[in-house]
């Protein structure tokens, strides 16, 4: 919880230094109708000078101005919140939809894909964890080589970019790129099959920076849940501080990864399966249980997954902010992975929509801040707190899935 609180502070102070940036997207007007709403809320209901300050009799009724209207439009409010609580994307297909294209210059923008610099920051995006995962089929040597190839064109497109994108393996380093209005680019998740059964392997793409594993997808993390060696790649995940995916997996696994894991565990594309029967949605006792263990729900805005319109995205956020908590509620635009999007969130400009709507049905900013920023960093920092305290206890783990599990 100390560090929760203090992202919130530390979020604060950043919204102050991104000012600049802030005018740049919607116009120092906004800016200026927040100012005057705060003064006047300071200086009281009939101003500093008392009802005589105002330009007329103290009796006379005075009307509210086209300025104060659009202070109160929520779609202004959302671009102000935003602005101070940017959003951290939990899951971006971008690198596997990078590699068909001949050629393509993200800062300036692309149209054949859902996510640039441009719309990054029309959406008040700030950090993006880009996914590593592979087409069915990929096993063996075959999926470790091309997650090693998708490795290396994340590190070449940042690189390409530098005025827009930014490589990050941290929390500290996810805020120091947003201090210098750059978009963080975390490496994960990557599917369970680029291990080949090796924890060297783990170990190694961590050291290349990857941050997020899915346990979908293999021999070790099936219907019937974690084997005694998939137990053992939770573990040391855990030591080397890689964040557990678990969407798509069974429940079988999701329950027993949530029990062992000592670091939150995160679901980087599942709503509630409550309100939309998809089997990569959780049901309503496992989001009771991953609000008790502090996890991630980072619920995906995607049409197959919650519904067709932002009012249906909005109904997933409350339910699992509901059983969950809303420290335990984050978001996953999931675009440029080939799944459908609702309308008015057909890529990455449109958070500030969603945020609308949350904000009409009376969500606090508190509770948004949460949503759109700070729950990732604190899974985030949990992760590495618990990577530091698991090292000086336990040694590299050498089992073999071999003596493991027979």
């Amino acid at each position: 919880m100390a560090d929760l609180q203090d992202e919130l502070h530390a979020t604060t102070e950043v919204g102050e230094l991104d000012r600049p940036d802030a005018e740049a997207q919607f116009g120092p007007d906004v800016l200026e109708l927040e100012d005057e709403r705060g003064l006047a809320a300071d200086a009281g209901p009939e101003g500093p000078e008392g009802p005589e300050g105002f330009d007329g009799p103290a009796g006379d009724a005075v009307g509210a101005g086209p300025e104060e209207d659009a202070a109160e439009d929520p779609l202004v409010r959302a671009h102000a919140l935003l602005a101070a609580h940017p959003v951290a994307d939990g899951y971006s297909g971008l690198p596997w939809a990078l590699r068909h294209l001949p050629w393509y210059d993200l800062e300036l923008g692309e149209s054949t894909i859902d996510t640039d610099v441009p719309r990054l920051r029309e959406g008040h995006v700030a950090a993006l964890f880009w996914s590593l995962h592979l087409p069915e089929g990929l096993v063996g040597e075959r999926a470790v080589g091309a997650t090693l190839e998708q490795l290396d064109l994340v590190k070449t497109v940042v690189e390409a970019h530098p005025e827009g994108l930014r490589m990050a393996h941290s929390a500290a380093q996810v805020t120091d790129a947003r201090n210098c209005g750059r978009v963080a680019v975390l490496l994960g998740p990557a599917c369970a099959a680029a291990l080949d059964d090796s924890l060297g392997i783990l170990r190694a793409l961590h050291s290349l920076g990857l941050r997020v594993l899915t346990l979908s997808g293999a021999s070790w993390a099936g219907k019937n849940g974690l084997t005694r060696f998939g137990e053992e790649v939770v573990r040391e995940a855990n030591r080397i501080g890689v964040l557990v995916d678990l969407s798509g997996a069974s429940d079988a696994t999701v329950r027993r990864a949530i029990a062992i894991s000592k670091s939150p565990v995160v679901c980087t594309r599942s709503a509630a399966r409550d309100l939309r029967p998809h089997p990569a949605n959780l049901p309503d006792d496992v989001l009771v249980e991953l609000g008790i263990t502090k996890g991630l729900c980072l619920v995906p805005l995607t049409a197959e997954q919650t519904g067709p319109s932002v009012r249906d995205v909005a109904d997933h956020l409350d339910h699992v902010r509901a059983l969950a908590g809303p420290e335990c509620v984050g978001l996953s635009g999931t675009y440029d992975s080939g799944a459908a999007h609702p309308q008015d969130l057909s890529d990455a400009s449109g958070y500030p929509r969603l945020v609308a709507e949350l904000l009409g049905r009376g969500w606090s900013e508190s509770d948004l801040a949460l949503l759109t920023w700070g729950n990732v960093q604190r899974v985030l920092r949990s992760a590495d707190f618990t990577a530091r305290a698991a090292r000086s206890r336990r040694e590299p783990s050498t089992a073999k899935i071999a003596e493991m599990d027979g």
